[in-house]
């Protein structure tokens, strides 16, 4: 393909990414060309055209291949205790820690960002109740999922999975959490009340704010760099002072230092750096955290963690709870 038809090529795809923005409401203008372009081409080929221009006339008259189009670039790929070494540091070090830093009756906000079919958002429930007891998690724990897919929210409000979907599922945790329904497991309802989904776009929405524990794995490394440095910027103001940011494993922040700093650079998980009269897009940072990062984990105050912690058995308008 000689330099004018590339030129072409390319004015026709951004005019499929502009139509996507404008018409439907969804900007990916902000996602990697390459990869982005390698998507919607395999979509292409799937559906039978070879031109961009075709193939936004059809995009245009069929919302069925939009949603298929919406798939594809997304890919939804999640599971429970998805890399299961960086969850157990989780569930062994963050989470204790996160924990015995607080009041016993204080609030714990977590953030399941790009949750897509909820199955990290409910492994975040399960770390959380075995580590606290059932009826502490119920009264303190609010875990927000969101993602910009309905679709994909619909199926996580419904916690519904089947066979293969569970089976990383230790068999303790898959009998203590789960309901056995017509050959599906269904996530506890009691516990599904703390888990709130709603939809949100990272690139251009505002954040969750005053976030203890903030996941957002695997969708960085779509982003442009510009894009990125954007939704940092939401991601950093949307942790409390002593937050922590656990990352997909293809991600690593290291050109970030002034917001974020390593725990676990291995496992990607990082904690919120705050100095005073600092500003997060315009917003003054209120002081320095005083959490530093150990060898096993992190101290603050004098409180230090280390060492596994037991599973414990035990008997907005937008954003909704699960049922």
């Amino acid at each position: 393909m000689n330099a004018r038809a590339d030129n072409e090529a390319n004015e026709s795809f951004e005019a499929v990414l502009r139509y996507i923005r404008d018409a439907r409401g969804f900007d990916f203008t902000g996602y990697k060309r390459a990869s982005l372009m390698r998507r919607v081409r395999h979509r292409m080929d799937q559906a039978g055209f070879s031109t961009f221009e075709e193939y936004l006339d059809t995009l245009q008259a069929s919302p069925d291949e939009f949603s298929a189009l919406f798939n594809t670039i997304l890919i939804n790929v999640t599971s429970f205790f998805r890399d299961p070494p960086a969850w157990d540091y989780v569930r062994d070090e963050v989470v204790p820690t996160l924990l015995a830093e607080r009041r016993p009756n204080e609030a714990v906000r977590v953030w399941s960002a790009g949750c897509a079919s909820g199955e990290e958002a409910y492994t975040l429930a399960m770390i959380f109740a075995e580590a606290m007891g059932v009826d502490d998690f119920r009264a303190r724990v609010k875990i927000y999922a969101t993602d910009v897919d309905e679709e994909a929210l619909n199926e996580a409000r419904a916690a519904s999975y089947d066979a293969k979907a569970v089976e990383p599922v230790p068999a303790e945790l898959l009998s203590r959490y789960f309901e056995s329904v017509g050959g599906r497991y269904v996530f506890r309802k009691d516990l599904r009340r703390a888990v709130i989904f709603g939809r949100n776009d990272l690139v251009k929405d505002a954040p969750i704010s005053r976030v203890d524990l903030l996941v957002c794995r695997n969708t960085l490394m779509y982003l442009n760099a510009d894009t990125q440095r954007t939704v940092l910027g939401r991601l950093h103001f949307a942790l409390a002072p002593r937050g922590v940011l656990f990352l997909g494993h293809a991600e690593m922040l290291l050109s970030h230092a002034d917001r974020f700093t390593p725990l676990n650079l291995k496992y990607r998980i990082f904690h919120k750096v705050l100095t005073a009269g600092a500003q997060v897009d315009g917003i003054p940072a209120p002081c320095r955290s005083t959490l530093r990062p150990t060898r096993r984990g992190w101290r603050r105050s004098g409180i230090s963690h280390s060492g596994p912690a037991p599973w414990r058995r035990s008997s907005s308008p937008a954003m909704t709870p699960s049922r």
